[in-house]
């Protein structure tokens, strides 16, 4: 406990040694952003009526644990911190420290909420991803004190609804202003699912510049690092929020001019996230996964910001959709890795794998359209394709938040750590008081150890994928069903909940509930050390 305690705190220890740039991009990838997968669906586009959001925290970087953090009472007077996140080297493995930057005032009551390293659900079944989408440079102000991870929180403990804690972003962000680049968050309640997306006001300037839409209760949605909101109507109040600068900001900048009816968000504020095919790739294929009927160009540069499925989606489906690595696609890294089967016929080698580190990539010489340049040197770095399942995955949660049912029960969190091609959802209710004890213990800042969960699947992952072609149906053959059973177990265990619930027992219902996570957290983290020495010894010179 001790040790983990000081892991918690070694970071803080040190950000006085780190220098603080405007934008850290140290976990972009050719100067741009390329970390996070947002997918939306509103309560009638899925198969039971969920409202969900949900994340991948693709990072090389970002925190690995996740611990519950309680609501709490608060004193007349009490503040709270404000962070500027910056990168650090010192530690075991590259992190983020965060630098104390100011303080707001702190309010009556908090909600408690579970705390990923961007916090993704509240006791309230408020809830939301994220992904970066950058936007324009000139944009982020050092002036102001409020980046992501603290506007995430900070929703959470003082808000129920999505349109409470867009208008609360306002409000803040207004005051004390946005420090950080260009965000997308995917806020999510058991009614419906926003789109918020925020810039900078400008350099030196407190404030923000932000646009919100609504996703339709029977579409489906995706943020993938490119700002995705386009044509606003704010005469439209059930599907359109926006900041009072938001056209002002932009034609003081010569970045639009004209009939606001042609006002685009995404082009005059993030106009070059629209031009990222590591972006506009896992737009294509998550809409064309879920609507395949629509034929959507997989090279187009403007998809719909949301769609309607071909069916209700279900937590498969999701499940389904962040395993994805274009398999079958004109995009999968692996198809021109080849050898020669028993039978003389031209097959994808075991040893190709879509989970290659950039640099192995041109020693297999995978082609795709994903590239970075170096504008001093006009160097021109190729990086493949940017899949939906990612290797540098810190962890996923798929979110439903259900108004039929309490908020101690009808909220929870679907968690899994690292690469989800190699992982499992468990389930974590927004009740929750605590969570099984790896995934509360610091991966990255002490280096590896058995006691964490994300290196346990971290180090399940990367065995893996050196012999992928293979190795996954030994994956396959475990999570699978594990996986299956835990999506069918869902409605049994809520209704023994209910029952509990419906006593005037919810502390017990609350408890049921806790037991079911933990037991299923701690048998999952073992069976991934398991599986891992497994391969190890199943596939002994193989690799």
């Amino acid at each position: 406990m001790l040790k983990s305690i000081i892991s918690l705190f070694s970071i803080i220890i040190i950000i006085n040694q780190v220098a603080i740039s405007q934008i850290d991009k140290s976990d972009w990838e050719g100067g741009y952003p390329e970390g996070c997968t947002s997918i939306t669906v509103g309560k009638n586009a899925s198969a039971d009526g969920s409202v969900m959001t949900s994340h991948t925290d693709d990072s090389h970087r970002t925190r690995s644990w996740v611990d519950i953090q309680p609501a709490k009472t608060h004193q007349s007077g009490e503040t709270v911190t404000m962070y500027k996140r910056v990168s650090t080297d010192s530690l075991a493995m590259p992190a983020y420290a965060h630098k104390p930057i100011g303080t707001i005032p702190q309010v009556d009551k908090t909600y408690g909420f579970i705390n990923t390293a961007y916090p993704c659900m509240n006791t309230e079944q408020l809830a939301m991803g994220e992904s970066t989408f950058g936007g324009r440079e000139e944009l982020q102000s050092d002036a102001g004190l409020i980046d992501c991870q603290r506007l995430c929180q900070l929703m959470l403990e003082r808000c129920t609804t999505a349109r409470d804690a867009i208008k609360m972003a306002d409000e803040l962000t207004k005051k004390y202003g946005w420090n950080d680049a260009g965000e997308c968050l995917t806020i999510a309640d058991p009614k419906e699912v926003w789109h918020f997306e925020i810039v900078g006001p400008g350099k030196g300037k407190v404030g923000a510049v932000w646009a919100a839409q609504r996703v339709p209760d029977d579409h489906i949605a995706v943020n993938a690092n490119a700002s995705t909101i386009k044509f606003i109507d704010l005469k439209d109040k059930d599907y359109f929020m926006a900041s009072e600068n938001i056209y002002s900001v932009a034609k003081e900048n010569g970045w639009f001019s004209g009939d606001e009816n042609h006002f685009q968000f995404c082009y005059a504020y993030a106009p070059e996230s629209r031009e990222s095919v590591a972006a506009r790739r896992r737009e294509w294929r998550v809409f064309d996964l879920l609507a395949p009927s629509l034929h959507l160009d997989p090279n187009d540069k403007d998809y719909p910001f949301s769609v309607k499925p071909d069916k209700p989606v279900s937590l498969q489906d999701m499940s389904m959709v962040f395993h994805d690595y274009y398999e079958g696609t004109p995009y999968d890294m692996t198809r021109r890795i080849t050898t020669t089967d028993k039978d003389g016929n031209t097959v994808v080698s075991p040893l190709a794998n879509p989970f290659m580190p950039y640099d192995q990539l041109t020693i297999d010489n995978v082609p795709g359209g994903w590239y970075s340049e170096n504008h001093e040197t006009g160097k021109i770095t190729f990086l493949g394709e940017r899949t939906i399942a990612r290797w540098y995955t810190m962890y996923a949660t798929i979110i439903q938040c259900r108004a039929d049912l309490p908020d101690e029960v009808g909220g929870v969190v679907w968690l899994a750590m690292d690469n989800v091609a190699n992982s499992i959802y468990v389930p974590v209710y927004c009740s929750a008081t605590d969570l099984p004890a790896p995934y509360k213990t610091p991966g990255r800042v002490n280096g590896y150890t058995r006691e964490s969960a994300w290196w346990a699947f971290n180090r399940l992952g990367t065995l893996a994928a050196q012999r992928w072609g293979d190795m996954r149906h030994d994956l396959d053959a475990v999570w699978g069903p594990w996986q299956q059973q835990l999506f069918e177990n869902q409605i049994e265990i809520e209704s023994k909940a209910m029952e509990l619930y419906e006593e005037e027992n919810p502390e017990k219902a609350v408890e049921l509930l806790n037991n079911y996570t933990d037991e299923w957290g701690n048998k999952v983290v073992k069976k991934a050390w398991e599986l891992g020495d497994f391969l190890w010894t199943k596939y002994d010179e193989k690799f």
